[in-house]
């Protein structure tokens, strides 16, 4: 599981990456630079539901040993 969640987490980097070079800095809120801001927003999303689920287990693994 935990091999599965960092591949899932360099995926989302990287797709935070992407949409970074799909920006217009000097027309931030037109065209595709909207959708990138929202690729961008959902990566982050998921880097940090991702970091969650993998602290929630380590906590559960250590419950578990007791």
């Amino acid at each position: 599981m935990k091999i599965f969640t960092n591949i899932l987490v360099i995926l989302a980097l990287a797709l935070i990456v992407f949409n970074v070079t799909l920006l217009d800095f000097e027309n931030p809120f037109q065209g595709d630079s909207v959708v990138a801001f929202i690729g961008i927003a959902a990566s982050l999303c998921a880097v940090l539901i991702l970091l969650i689920f993998r602290m929630s287990k380590r906590i559960e693994e250590k419950t578990n040993e007791k």
